[in-house]
């Protein structure tokens, strides 16, 4: 780890009284980071003069400039704490490059600089702080965190990739595959069933298209040899059964998720204007219990100048027991390991219940531990795990931490006597309302937006090239715990084009896939309520469009259904619509053109009068459950 000296404060409030004389007729302070010995195309370090910097700012409006230029940030042990973020791993204290902690009206503009990291490392946290605007960044590493290669040649009998060692060095591990290596780490990797390699079409820069499996697979019986031959190329050797494209890439995944690059945390009215976070270490940019998040022009994409294909190395913009209003307008997302845009809770299983008014709780899943879950005066609802119904909701009083997993819930009167393990209990308190307009959503390896929020989502006006579901509305409190039945949805004016639902990922059974985790569902009492699909235009080149498990007023009307023929139909649903222990839909008024596969629609555990279908052309199939 680099260390940095701290620079002397008298000299940091010097610089302020200077830097406080700068100010607009509104009063707002403008600093030059200048003025502080903070030069650009230095290489060097600036956390610590960063830092200093804003910790020694009060409450008056400023605005931080950063003249255009590389500033680059290395980890510093003055900067280090620990954070429990939700979907990432527990390594902590994390490395920290930006602070704002309890901070107020603070912008910071970085005129399109390159703020450029080094290892593992967070690049901005917002830290119960409010009124705050980073804008004009570009987000990168030198060395990132995750490595690509360039297939030469491909066939069964072994692999030869060009890897460019300038951006991924590494060296030949004797026992087990290579090592990647960093600044300050090393990582093994190792070719396996298509988990950890992601093959990427080099032409439409798109994940290439594997009929829903692995881009390689080989003999598991036969040991696999790495070596290095002439020009650097490194060579596989193995007894192959399915092989890449030659001249695609690959991308060869092998650090963890243990930081965010931008971490909003219990801090509300924030603003991101045209920022390109280029990678990251973890999740790009992840809002936990926040309030008031607008993001415009914010951009999760390979860095075009480095010639790379891969941008963060999971989920874009991820939104995890938020509140008020989140606004995400004209961004874009690719090259990203996972999904473009997540927002969602989280629910918590119940342990036991102590007494009446007192029940103990354990986080459920190891990347969300943790958390500062609820707050006094929250509303809980408590869920039956099967079923996925309320039974009740409650006021909590106080949360009581036992360790980073387990804590006690006190409530403000009595709980439901049979509350045990067999429930999960949701904040209903934290749950924000959703606008996701003219944005792009495209070469990424899983799906695109999923969205588990009761409040307001108006998605339209959007373009999806995703390799799984474009969107995926789901909720669970068995699996990821990640809750949020729908109350209010509109999907409107959104281009599907043809790579959708290209692969199988998790829950990815259509296009649109509604699929929240509920063993039991009740026909007569959804999990989801009132979706409206509606003129959107489809470019199918598979069967399935719409799956909707367990809605209570479902709309697909006015959308237009076009055929592709890019790729193969592979996938195991063999129905355009699939309609499992619904109630109130409507199927009305589309154009779905003749060469459409299926034409169908397939219902489940649900009476044919509960669809009301104005296309004549498709048929209807009513089975029960398998």
């Amino acid at each position: 780890m680099k260390l940095i000296k701290r620079i002397n404060t008298a000299c940091i409030i010097l610089f302020l009284a200077v830097a406080f004389q700068a100010c607009t007729e509104k009063g707002e302070v403008v600093i030059n980071v200048e003025d502080y010995g903070i030069n650009a195309n230095t290489r060097e370090c600036i956390v610590a003069q960063i830092n200093q910097l804003i910790e020694n700012l009060d409450e008056q409006p400023t605005t931080i400039v950063f003249p255009k230029g590389r500033y680059d940030f290395y980890p510093d042990s003055n900067y280090l704490r620990p954070y429990f973020e939700t979907n990432t791993y527990d390594v902590n204290p994390k490395r920290l490059g930006i602070l704002l902690d309890k901070k107020s009206n603070i912008t910071i503009d970085g005129q399109g600089s390159e703020f450029i990291y080094h290892g593992h490392i967070q690049p901005f946290t917002l830290d119960n702080s409010t009124n705050i605007t980073l804008r004009n960044i570009n987000i990168d590493w030198d060395i990132p965190l995750t490595a690509e290669s360039e297939i030469i040649e491909a066939s069964l009998s072994h692999l030869l990739l060009k890897i460019d060692t300038k951006q991924f060095p590494f060296e030949i591990n004797p026992q087990q595959g290579i090592d990647f290596i960093g600044e300050d780490w090393k990582e093994n990797w190792q070719l396996s069933q298509g988990s950890w390699l992601i093959e990427i079409d080099q032409n439409h820069i798109i994940p290439a298209y594997t009929g829903g499996h692995g881009c390689v697979k080989y003999e598991d019986d036969k040991k696999l040899k790495y070596t290095l031959v002439d020009g650097g190329l490194l060579k596989i050797e193995g007894q192959f059964t399915k092989i890449p494209t030659i001249g695609n890439r690959l991308i060869m995944r092998h650090s963890t998720r243990d930081h965010a690059g931008i971490f909003l945390f219990h801090s509300k009215d924030l603003k991101l204007e045209n920022i390109n976070v280029y990678h990251t270490s973890g999740l790009g940019i992840l809002s936990q219990y926040c309030e008031n998040i607008e993001m415009r022009q914010v951009h999760m994409i390979p860095n075009p100048a480095k010639n790379r294909f891969l941008s963060g190395h999971d989920d874009g913009l991820h939104f995890m027991g938020c509140k008020g209003d989140i606004v995400i307008d004209d961004c874009k997302a690719q090259g990203l390991m996972d999904d473009p845009i997540n927002i969602h809770g989280t629910c918590v299983p119940v342990v036991e219940q102590i007494d009446a008014t007192t029940v103990r709780c354990k986080f459920a899943h190891g990347m969300s531990t943790g958390l500062i879950w609820a707050q006094p005066g929250d509303s809980l609802s408590f869920i039956h795990k099967k079923t996925m119904k309320s039974i009740g909701i409650g006021t909590i009083s106080s949360l009581e931490p036992e360790s980073k997993d387990v804590f006690v819930l006190k409530f403000k009167e009595a709980v439901p006597s049979m509350l045990d393990a067999n429930y999960s209990i949701e904040n209903l308190s934290w749950i924000p309302n959703v606008k996701i307009s003219n944005c792009f959503a495209g070469s990424c390896r899983a799906r695109g937006y999923l969205i588990s929020t009761p409040g307001k989502v108006i998605i339209e006006n959007n373009v999806f090239e995703t390799s799984g579901s474009a969107i995926l509305i789901a909720g669970d409190a068995n699996y990821w715990y990640e809750s949020g039945a729908v109350r209010d949805v509109t999907i409107r004016n959104n281009e599907f084009r043809w790579p959708c639902n290209s692969s199988y990922y998790q829950f990815c059974n259509a296009i649109i896939s509604i699929y929240p985790e509920v063993p039991e569902p009740d026909s007569e009492q959804p999990f989801h309520r009132n979706i409206r699909i509606e003129s959107n235009r489809f470019n199918p080149s598979d069967y399935p469009v719409l799956y909707a498990l367990s809605v209570d007023g479902l709309s697909f009307n006015n959308n237009t259904i076009k055929r592709s023929y890019e790729y193969q139909p592979w996938h195991f649903q063999k129905h355009t619509f699939l309609l499992d222990a619904c109630k109130n839909v409507e199927i009305s008024r589309n154009i779905i053109e003749d060469d459409v596969l299926g034409k169908n629609i397939l219902l489940k555990r649900m009476n044919q009068d509960e669809l009301r279908l104005g296309n004549s052309e498709l048929t209807v199939e009513v089975k029960d459950a398998d």
